[in-house]
């Protein structure tokens, strides 16, 4: 008769994900910002800032899950110029309507450190329950 032994298969230790380099967090949001403009605009919506302004609050918000916390500032305000320059008329010219830019950059900005801070959280539970995990199959 056979011995049957319970052994428990670990893949290792697994690293908490290391935040992207900042200078790329930010040539990524650039290029981002300038197509999510570029594709609200085509379909329709230039003049009408509310929906590239959501699309780019998403797209600061994804940033964010691998940017580190001092990218955020940069982030935002390359975002905004996107939407200012851009999505509004006239095209190609930077102005600053007070309240509604502060608004938006306010928006931009939040997203960024919402999502920053959704992926800190979620890999610090992570690395908690791994190091505090029971390894006994009957408990």
């Amino acid at each position: 008769m056979t011995k049957i032994e319970w052994v428990w298969l670990s893949r290792g230790v697994r690293a908490v994900p290391r935040p992207v380099t900042t200078p790329f967090v930010w040539f990524v949001a650039l290029a981002g910002a300038l197509l999510l403009v570029a594709i609200t605009n085509r379909l329709g919506e230039h003049g009408r800032p509310a929906v590239a302004l959501v699309a780019l609050s998403l797209l600061a918000a994804l940033l964010g899950l691998r940017a580190r916390f001092a990218a955020a500032p940069g982030t935002a305000v390359l975002c905004w110029l996107v939407l200012n320059g851009f999505a509004i008329p006239p095209a190609g010219q930077l102005t600053w309507a007070g309240h509604r830019d502060t608004t938006w950059l306010a928006c931009l900005l939040a997203a960024v450190v919402a999502g920053t801070t959704i992926a800190r959280v979620v890999n610090a539970r992570a690395a908690y329950r791994r190091v505090t995990q029971r390894h006994d199959p009957w408990a």
